[in-house]
């Protein structure tokens, strides 16, 4: 028997590693979501509104590599439109699923609830083809050709891609005798070009005094982190990392500087990087966030820029290069180098004495310490992920942040998806209580799933790094309703947590040690001065002018 246009889909998905579905149900997919619920090793993962279950699947991919989104026509997937965009904008390919009204109501002339009450039933579809590297609608007779399209290009680009399925459509049997579609090509390197590429790598390399090395973000998208740290030990090459790309490689071998932000933070690394007459980012994208307001200054002949599927050295750029066959290529010709970077500094103790109220410094200290092998630590874009930018991460520790997009609110939501991508692993969230209350309903998931994350949340009367940034740092729109945090999981359901509140240091203190030794998940809502922030987001402020400003 022939499955269903949506059976069909939902084995694929499967098939690449997908296990949960997230997803609000809608009455136009009803179709994917008796399907989800029908489907044997498939598990639906209902959130609390679409925005968060955006947020979730943003998550897990960063875990899984890929995850899966079901949203219903018009209301559902515009309302998980900026997660999706965020998605986009770093590299992580979410299949996200549209449940649709029935072929003959889209092209019919009908208005139909959920549209803008107006007869192209397409709009919302068109509104999401600059959001996706591949876009379909799907039918019995192009279900298969069509899914293997959207799979290439997910994965190949690492982007989502958008599949609509009107809700006849779906539960119809595919039109082909093929049980399989063939198998998904991922392209190879222009050879000449490769050839040309390593030479001239090789080169620049040889041929320098100093040189430094910027792993990005990029290489976890593509999943060639121990590529590139086979290469960096190979080689015995320095190492730093930018905002975006922390937590990529290991902050525990003695190749590792810490982290490179152009002029704004930690000198030692900044002379070094910027001392060095060749630099070689794998994977780095040169956003504002990414490097120090653009205070990092690289200059393009010292430049070597490998990409997913292009190189750039000097000014000199080279297509249909991929990163994958760069870096075999590399592997076996790159020789030693001896070079003396300087040490990583971590955070390190920050002394206390009794009842001492929380400081930014002893606060990130505190935090660093607690940090283990294997973590998932996640943070808003705010002053939380400046703190940690030059935290020493433990062995194999994972830290996802959203630099690039910086949609807050997202990290409440996407550490839910994390969580449940690697249920054995720990999750440590940090965010800023502005951040929080944009998706805070969603730490309802990790109780009704069995998930224990320890979640802190900072609390700093506002939207603190707004008031460090605008023109008048008390105006009343960087105030908000001041919420009683600790009590919040009881209410959404999360009954055997440990939660606490905590004003001094010894309180926090404490409060970590007891979360560490408790058998549920744990949230600490922290309390600091309205202005306590890290030295970095006192510094960004003069340097975010540029952004602002025709000068």
């Amino acid at each position: 028997m022939k499955k269903t246009v949506i059976q069909y889909l939902l084995s694929q998905l499967y098939d690449l590693g997908i296990s949960d579905i997230f997803g609000i149900a809608g009455d136009y997919s009803f179709p994917i979501n008796d399907a989800v619920c029908e489907h044997n090793e498939l598990r639906w993962v209902g959130c609390c509104n679409e925005l968060n279950a955006a947020y979730a699947a943003d998550g897990y991919a960063r875990v899984k590599g890929i995850a899966a989104l079901s949203t219903t026509f018009g209301v559902g997937e515009l309302s998980a439109i900026n997660a999706i965009a965020g998605s986009y904008a770093e590299y992580l390919p979410i299949f996200h699923l549209v449940g649709m009204p029935s072929s003959r109501m889209l092209q019919s002339q009908k208005l139909i609830h959920h549209s803008l009450g107006h007869s192209d039933h397409t709009l919302f579809y068109k509104m999401y083809q600059p959001l996706s590297c591949a876009q379909a609608i799907l039918t019995p007779e192009n279900c298969v050709e069509e899914v293997k399209r959207l799979i290439t290009c997910a994965l190949s680009e690492r982007r989502p891609v958008y599949i609509g399925i009107p809700a006849d459509y779906a539960q119809m049997a595919i039109h082909t005798d093929m049980p399989y579609p063939p198998a998904i090509s991922i392209p190879n390197s222009h050879q000449e070009n490769l050839a040309v590429v390593i030479t001239a790598i090789l080169n620049k390399l040889t041929n320098s005094k100093k040189i430094s090395v910027l792993p990005g973000i990029l290489i976890a998208r593509l999943g060639l982190e121990n590529a590139v740290l086979s290469l960096i030990n190979k080689s015995n090459l320095p190492y730093a990392s930018m905002i975006m790309d922390k937590g990529v490689l290991s902050e525990t071998t003695p190749n590792y500087m810490g982290a490179y932000y152009g002029k704004l933070m930690n000198q030692h690394v900044y002379e070094y990087v910027e001392s060095s007459d060749c630099i070689m980012s794998i994977g780095v994208m040169m956003t504002d966030m990414n490097t120090g307001c653009f205070t990092a200054d690289i200059p393009v002949e010292n430049h070597i820029s490998i990409m997913p599927d292009h190189v750039n050295i000097g000014p000199n750029h080279y297509p249909h290069v991929y990163m994958k066959d760069v870096l075999n290529a590399l592997q076996k010709q790159i020789p030693v180098f001896h070079q003396i970077p300087p040490s990583v500094q971590p955070l390190g103790e920050t002394p206390v004495t009794d009842n001492e109220l929380i400081s930014a410094e002893y606060l990130y200290s505190r935090l660093e310490k607690m940090f283990q092998e294997n973590d998932i630590i996640i943070t808003d874009t705010g002053t939380s992920l400046m703190g940690l930018l030059s935290a020493q991460l433990p062995k194999n520790a994972q830290f996802y942040n959203q630099a690039l997009w910086g949609s807050i609110g997202w990290s409440t939501a996407a550490a839910f998806g994390a969580a449940l991508a690697a249920p054995h692993r720990r999750v440590v969230l940090i965010t800023g209580e502005g951040a929080h209350q944009l998706t805070a309903q969603e730490i309802c998931q990790f109780a009704r799933f069995g998930l224990k994350p320890i979640i802190f949340i900072i609390n700093n009367d506002g939207y603190l790094f707004e008031r460090l940034i605008c023109k008048n740092p008390d105006a009343y729109f960087n105030d908000i309703a001041q919420w009683n945090y600790a009590q919040l999981p009881a209410a959404l359901g999360c009954h055997d947590w440990y939660c606490q509140k905590v004003t001094c240091c010894d309180e926090l203190d404490l409060a970590i040690t007891q979360a560490e030794s408790h058998d549920s998940a744990s949230y600490i809502e922290i309390i600091t001065g309205k202005y306590v922030a890290p030295e970095l987001a006192h510094k960004l402020r003069s340097s975010l002018d540029s952004l602002y400003s025709d000068e």
